[in-house]
């Protein structure tokens, strides 16, 4: 018997082993194979031909960094191919490349539903504009639609065309945000709340039924501002009054005929996708037999990730959540504080690093996380080197703190930024779990709190009031860290702050913010200021991981914790998050995946 066991156990583990090499096999085959078809599309394998055609493919998403996120092994099983998205960098990049080219006629805007946050296109858009200085063209063509993200790029051209059955949609800004406290109730769970800044309104769903005057305040004031901003820059490269152009936004843009559209001068000219390329060719010289000379943004960009020898700037990103815990399936990783931290701190120590643009595109996460972050910051300035943050399309909460120490602050008009407050949510499943499923948490200890478990027992209003006392202490802290570093007092700060959420025009005016500008701006500044020249060297930080060791990695972590999950639900994740925090000195777990937020 014992024997037949052994055999069982040997086997089993034989199997797992073997099954483990096949995937590694298989894996690294096709990362191989993934990275000569990306290679190729390098700009160090593509020679651009006379009478080229910077082609612009809005069917994507614009991220912060190009070559980011992980390989999914499934999809690229599925036949889905690689994830679809373009570095902001890679294409800042090829647009000021194409218009110092002469090999380069114009751009080709193909309008198929970009995605990327108003401060990101923003950044694009300003970008088509310099293009427009070189003398060369471009032009923009919606086959079946415009949306209003391709739109707010597009305007730019000299002309729009469109298929003529295709729809073009403007509508403003807006969104919808689910509450969710009565069904909370109703299924027996209640969030206690603890947080200071009467603005800080990520709780505001598990706590109201609807949307709180404080935030819809803050919320109408700063999607007003980036509106105008989005709508007057369009009437004005469309040659178009504000006023009109916002009435036509309140009528429902997409249903009108294509006639309409000629008629409210929002198209030029009405066009199928063969006559579109004819045109083009006629632009570039190209016989109608002849295939057009398209490059792409990777085809013209400069190798961004490429090693800089002697003195230099570097270039830090800080994409995503702090700390945050990435949803199942996901290839973002958000921001490891402690990998940022040893990556500022290697940088502080280089003699050839002379001085750090921070890039930080994050909402915010872990107070603690945050505070690390910030201290490295402190720590390389120390040193004796400038800093520069540059802000994405959000440097908002924990994405401030670690911004707010900085020697300059830039970001652009349309940035998310401020919210500067902190909050805690602890989920309470007592009900659902004693009266609706009929679970009894029988309870033995020998000390007031040695049962603190929130997710199985409310909160005593002692053990309330010391997490408020804790809260409070954070946002003291956080205020301090503001105030010292823009140079102001601690009440001032706090008159701005109470968690409330502001742009970046609204930021520039009230202090949270210097100057309006991105990355290149940054290094300019710092380069000025370290003393290196116009045209500094720089090097982007940290260095992208290796697309095969990352898929591994995530196919290991997630075979484990989709198991366990599809085992155990909604209570085992919220358990495993409340042990992981509680066995860190008491520090309670303040929302179902991360810390205390801020």
């Amino acid at each position: 018997m014992m024997k037949k066991f052994i055999l069982i156990v040997c086997g089993s583990f034989v199997g797992a082993f073997l099954a483990f090499l096949f995937f590694m096999f298989a894996a690294m085959m096709m990362s191989i194979g993934i990275m000569g078809s990306m290679s190729m599309g390098s700009n160090n394998s593509v020679s651009v031909s006379k009478h080229s055609i910077l082609k612009l493919d809005l069917g994507t998403s614009i991220e912060e960094r190009g070559g980011e996120g992980a390989i999914d092994m499934m999809s690229l099983m599925q036949g889905q191919g690689l994830p679809s998205s373009l570095g902001l960098n890679t294409l800042l990049s090829a647009i000021e490349n194409a218009a110092k080219d002469d090999k380069v006629d114009g751009i080709y805007i193909e309008c198929n539903g970009v995605s990327a946050a108003p401060a990101t296109l923003e950044k694009a858009r300003k970008a088509l504009k310099e293009f427009k200085k070189s003398g060369k063209w471009i032009v923009a063509y919606g086959h079946e639609g415009i949306n209003q993200a391709d739109y707010y790029l597009a305007s730019v051209a000299d002309s729009i065309f469109l298929n003529p059955v295709g729809s073009v949609d403007l509508h403003g800004l807006g969104g919808m945000t689910p509450y969710m406290k009565k069904l909370l109730d109703k299924v027996g769970v209640e969030m206690q709340i603890v947080r200071v800044g009467t603005f800080k309104s990520a709780v505001e769903p598990y706590m109201l039924d609807d949307m709180s005057e404080a935030n819809r305040l803050q919320t109408e004031h700063y999607l007003g501002i980036i509106w105008n901003e989005m709508r007057d820059s369009i009437a004005k490269d469309r040659k178009l009054p504000s006023a009109a152009l916002n009435t036509l936004c309140d009528s429902v843009v997409m249903t009108f005929k294509s006639d309409r559209l000629l008629k409210e001068k929002l198209v030029d000219k009405l066009v199928y996708r063969n006559q579109m390329e004819d045109i083009l060719r006629a632009r570039t010289e190209v016989d109608k037999k002849d295939d057009l000379n398209y490059v792409s943004p990777d085809d013209l960009a400069d190798d961004l990730e490429a090693s800089a020898s002697g003195d230099h700037i570097a270039v830090v990103y800080a994409v995503g959540e702090i700390d945050g815990s990435p949803s199942m399936g996901s290839t973002e990783e958000g921001i490891i504080s402690d990998k940022l931290c040893e990556t500022i701190l290697k940088l502080k120590d280089d003699d050839n690093v002379k001085g750090m643009v921070f890039r930080v595109n994050s909402p915010g996460g872990s107070a603690f996380g945050s505070e690390q972050i910030w201290k490295a910051v402190m720590d390389f300035k120390a040193a004796g080197k400038p800093v520069a943050v540059s802000m994405g399309d959000y440097a908002a909460s924990g994405g401030y703190y670690i911004s707010c120490c900085a020697d300059r602050i830039f970001a652009e008009r349309t940035t998310i930024t401020g919210s500067i407050g902190i909050f805690g949510m602890i989920p309470c499943a007592s009900e659902l779990i004693e009266n609706k499923l009929g679970v009894h948490m029988a309870t033995v200890k020998t000390n007031e709190n040695a049962d603190l478990s929130p997710l199985f027992k409310k909160l005593t209003p002692a053990q309330k009031g010391a997490l408020q006392n804790m809260i409070n202490e954070g946002y003291e802290l956080f205020t301090k860290r503001c105030a010292d570093g823009r140079h102001v007092t601690q009440d001032s700060i706090k008159q701005i702050a109470e968690g409330r959420v502001w742009d970046g025009i609204t930021a520039k005016q009230i202090g949270l913010v210097d100057e309006f500008g991105g990355i290149a701006e940054a290094v300019a500044w710092v380069a000025n200021k370290a003393k290196l020249g116009k045209e500094p060297k720089t090097q982007n930080y940290p260095a992208l991981e290796d697309p095969f060791m990352s898929l591994l990695d995530k196919y290991m972590v997630t075979r484990y914790e989709s198991r366990l999950q599809g085992e155990m639900g909604l209570l085992y994740d919220w358990h495993k998050q409340l042990q992981r925090i509680l066995g860190r000195d008491h520090v309670l777990c303040l929302m179902p995946e991360g810390e205390i937020r801020l």
